[in-house]
């Protein structure tokens, strides 16, 4: 949920900034010749001029079609003869992404009233800390893992407190997100060590590394992006403890801490055992290509699973999970020496 709130803001940002703007977009009105592999397309742009473009594309494993109706961004090219003409970049989809931004808000809004335009205030506060400050300070060269463990620790208590609001409900979950993100820091960094993880086993990771000349620490921007994926979801997981505990807390018959934090890791135990399902699914859906490659692998499990790409999404997915289930124990037992009678 995390990135997709993240991604959320940052679309409705590219959307409503003029800065960002796409001047040349069109609409397909006809398609006025076309074969296996080419097409000769007629566009009327947003200046409501009509231009002819061609769709070259040959036999390739992307290779798209359009139809009428079909909204374009176009960009002026040139061949070496000096011959200007308009070529077709990609589909426009500003239009559809600004409509489920407004629908995701919209629903936020109704169904959680005030409470959910806190939680998107939040969310914002995340968006600024994570590209002003992170994403800049990584990208000059400073330490990822440092500039992360600080964003961390300004995000997870300005964020809770702006989502749920002061008390000793929220002061429970801040206090076992950050212990919990302590912990999985200190794990990250010993198996990420132990199981000999570059981070340089994505293409992206590899050009971004290229592109910066070796200037970026690629293994700690590795350890950086499982501190922050956990960041998340932590907010779920020790909230809904801490409410647990308070709302046992407000009946006559549980006041002592010890029942307090029994009562409320039985219902703990049941989130732990759907989460960790939850979250197997989770990185495995964003995992799908990946997997898929290795499906009719002939090599033996052992050896796929020795490979860097998939050695580093188990660590990732296994490290992440460890974090989360360790936040339900300690927020727990923070929550209960807090709101129990001594």
């Amino acid at each position: 949920m995390y990135k997709i709130l993240g991604w959320l803001v940052l679309l409705f940002t590219l959307i409503t900034t003029p800065a960002y703007a796409v001047e040349n977009r069109g609409v397909v009105t006809e398609i006025l010749e076309e074969n296996t592999e080419y097409q000769k397309i007629e566009i009327e742009t947003a200046d409501k001029e009509i231009i002819i473009v061609e769709n070259n594309s040959g036999i390739l494993a992307n290779n798209i079609k359009y139809k009428s109706g079909d909204r374009v961004l176009l960009e002026m090219s040139g061949d070496a003869e000096g011959n200007e003409f308009w070529i077709i970049t990609d589909f426009e989809r500003r239009d559809g992404l600004a409509l489920l931004l407004i629908m995701f808000i919209a629903i936020t809004v109704t169904v959680a009233r005030w409470k959910g335009v806190s939680s998107l205030a939040g969310m914002m506060f995340t968006f600024v800390i994570l590209f002003i400050f992170v994403l800049p300070a990584i990208s000059s060269g400073e330490n990822p893992i440092l500039i992360a463990s600080v964003a961390s620790m300004i995000i997870i208590p300005v964020s809770f407190f702006m989502s749920h609001g002061i008390s000793k409900k929220t002061a429970s979950a801040v206090a076992g997100s950050l212990i919990a993100l302590v912990i999985t820091s200190l794990l990250a960094f010993i198996f990420i060590n132990l199981t000999y993880l570059t981070g340089l086993s994505s293409e992206d990771a590899g050009m971004l590394s290229i592109n910066r000349e070796g200037m970026l620490n690629m293994k700690g921007l590795l350890l950086a992006g499982i501190v922050i994926g956990v960041l998340g979801v932590l907010d779920d997981i020790t909230i809904s403890q801490a409410g647990i505990v308070n709302e046992l807390a407000k009946t006559e018959k549980i006041t002592k801490a010890s029942e307090l934090y029994t009562r409320a890791m039985n219902v703990g135990k049941d989130h732990i055992t759907s989460m960790v399902n939850t979250l197997v699914l989770a990185y495995a859906g964003v995992s799908l290509p990946l997997l898929l490659m290795f499906v009719d692998n002939p090599q033996p499990f052992g050896k796929i699973i020795n490979h860097e790409m998939i050695a580093e999404e188990i660590v990732r997915t296994l490290i992440g999970s460890m974090g989360l289930i360790i936040a339900v124990p300690i927020t727990t037992y923070i929550a209960a020496r807090l709101m129990g009678k001594k």
